[in-house]
C-alpha cells in the first residue's frame, strides 16, 4: 500500500507602514511596573523641579536625587515606548540581561538618592527646607516607592532572563 503525497507551499508577503501599539504589554506585570515607575518618576521630577531653590546653591543630595529621577525616568520611558510600539521588542528584551542590569542599577541608585535626600530634608528642615519641607519629603517618599518598584522589576527581569 503506497501513497502519493503532494506538498504545496504558498508564500505570502505583506508590507504595512502602520504602527501597531502593543497594548497587551501594559496588562503584564513588567508593563504595569514600568508604567507606574514612569508616572511616579514624573511626579518626583515635577515636585523637585518646581520647588528647587533657583536663587541659591543647590544642595548635593537634592541635585543627586533629581539627577537619578530624570535619568531613570528617561530610560524607563524609552524602554516602555519600545515595548509598546514593537511586539518583538517586548518579548526579546525581557530575555536579555539588559533589563536585569538596568532595573538593578535603577533600584540601587534610586534607593541611595532617596535615602540621602530624605535624611537631608529631615536634617535641615528648619534651615534650608522650612518652606518646602512637605513637597520635598513627599518627593523623597515617592522616590523610595519608585525604588521598590524597580526592585520588583529587577526580580521579574531576572525570572524572565533565567526562563522561569
Amino acid at each position: 500500500m503506497s501513497h502519493t503525497v503532494t506538498v504545496t507551499r504558498t508564500t505570502t508577503t505583506t508590507t504595512t507602514s502602520a504602527i501597531i501599539i502593543n497594548t497587551g504589554y501594559l496588562k503584564s506585570w513588567p508593563g504595569i511596573l514600568k508604567f507606574a515607575e514612569m508616572i511616579l518618576g514624573a511626579v518626583v521630577v515635577g515636585l523637585v523641579s518646581y520647588y528647587i531653590n533657583k536663587f541659591y546653591v543647590i544642595n548635593t543630595p537634592e541635585l543627586f536625587f533629581l539627577l537619578m529621577a530624570v535619568t531613570f525616568l528617561t530610560g524607563t520611558f524609552i524602554l516602555l515606548t519600545s515595548c509598546l510600539i514593537s511586539i518583538s521588542t517586548a518579548s526579546i528584551i525581557s530575555k536579555t540581561i539588559y533589563e536585569v542590569v538596568y532595573h538593578g542599577f535603577a533600584f540601587v541608585l534610586y534607593l541611595a538618592a532617596g535615602l540621602t535626600f530624605i535624611v537631608e530634608v529631615n536634617h535641615y528642615k528648619r534651615q534650608h527646607y522650612s518652606r518646602d519641607y512637605e513637597p520635598y519629603f513627599a518627593a523623597a517618599i515617592i522616590g523610595l516607592i519608585v525604588s521598590a518598584l524597580y526592585l520588583m522589576s529587577t526580580i521579574f527581569a531576572l525570572r524572565s532572563y533565567r526562563g522561569l
